[in-house]
């Protein structure tokens, strides 16, 4: 079963004052399935139609065509019980009152009907201590970890996770993807948007890409690479540099360049064509003592569909 299932989706905003009359579209025609069990990657750049979409999938706004479907309901509908089986850590969420951390926590279970202890879940964002103070009182930071043990109050079978790591110090957001990890092997799917690549492709097992309101792709990182043509890079520490190796690498099928650095050799080429350069190296009559390669980072993916390179 699809945990989160769109068919096509439009959604439409009348505009106000001298515009009105007017409308601008927000999402057009937008199909996109996520599986059950999985961590999905929700990319766009901004005024691309993420807000808009995280706002359908959470019944706060209705389409103008198409149909929403999340945990096997039509969240449209009145009565839906879906809304009780997600956790959302939401964007841009308003102040937290006088409350405690704590107060807050208790108040999620609590409306959940669930049986969560509450010290178990701030002690899992590591919020222990400051949870006995005002939120009013927090950091970005400390508010985006009280928002999290929130989330996940009930065990949701669902997180929607909008820019989890917003605020986040380092350890924030290892604690946070630890968590994420945690949820999806507990059986949870995860739906997580965020502008910060590194969250995204540490955590994600497919991403989409949506731009101007449209989808532009979805499929794992590893697939989006091999279609958008990425270029690997090899770099060979050697005893020495072998010239006729240098220029037999440099005549593979997928290479786009070699360069030499005393004996340091360092090969862009497409990822098919990184074992192939390593093993002529090798093979040559210079010793390698060490081989680093990186592959095409999701920012440079992204950059390349939103721009339509990739297209």
């Amino acid at each position: 079963m699809a945990a989160i299932e769109l068919r096509g989706v439009t959604k439409r905003y009348e505009r106000g004052g001298l515009l009105r009359g007017r409308s601008v579209t927000a999402l057009h025609d937008l199909d996109l399935t996520v599986r059950d069990g999985e961590i999905f990657g929700f990319l766009g750049p901004n005024g691309a139609g993420k807000s808009t979409t995280i706002d359908l999938l959470l019944g706060y706004a209705t389409p103008t065509a198409g149909t929403v479907t999340v945990l096997g309901e039509d969240v449209t509908a009145e009565n839906t019980t879906a809304r009780e089986r997600i956790g959302v850590l939401p964007d841009g969420y308003g102040p937290l009152g006088e409350r405690t951390g704590r107060e807050h926590v208790e108040f999620a279970i609590e409306a959940k009907g669930a049986d969560d202890d509450p010290d178990e879940l701030i002690e899992r964002v590591g919020m222990r201590g400051p949870d006995a103070y005002p939120v009013a009182q927090y950091s970005k930071g400390m508010a985006q970890r009280l928002m999290l043990a929130v989330a996940l109050a009930g065990e949701p079978d669902l997180l929607v996770l909008d820019e989890p790591s917003t605020g986040l110090d380092p350890n924030g957001a290892r604690t946070m993807r630890r968590i994420v990890r945690e949820e999806n092997a507990r059986g949870a799917t995860v739906f997580f948007s965020s502008h910060i690549m590194e969250q995204v492709e540490a955590v994600c097992d497919r991403v989409a890409i949506l731009d101007g309101g449209e989808l532009v792709t979805v499929d794992t990182i590893d697939a989006l690479r091999a279609s958008a043509g990425g270029t690997a890079t090899v770099t060979l520490e050697l005893e020495s540099v072998p010239d006729e190796t240098v220029r037999y690498v440099r005549g593979l099928e997928g290479v786009s360049g070699v360069k030499t650095d005393g004996t340091s050799v360092t090969v862009a080429c497409d990822d098919a064509a990184k074992a192939p350069a390593i093993a002529a190296f090798h093979e040559s009559p210079a010793t390698v003592s060490d081989v680093e390669t990186s592959e095409t980072s999701l920012e440079e993916l992204f950059e390349s569909y939103t721009r339509g390179v990739a297209q």
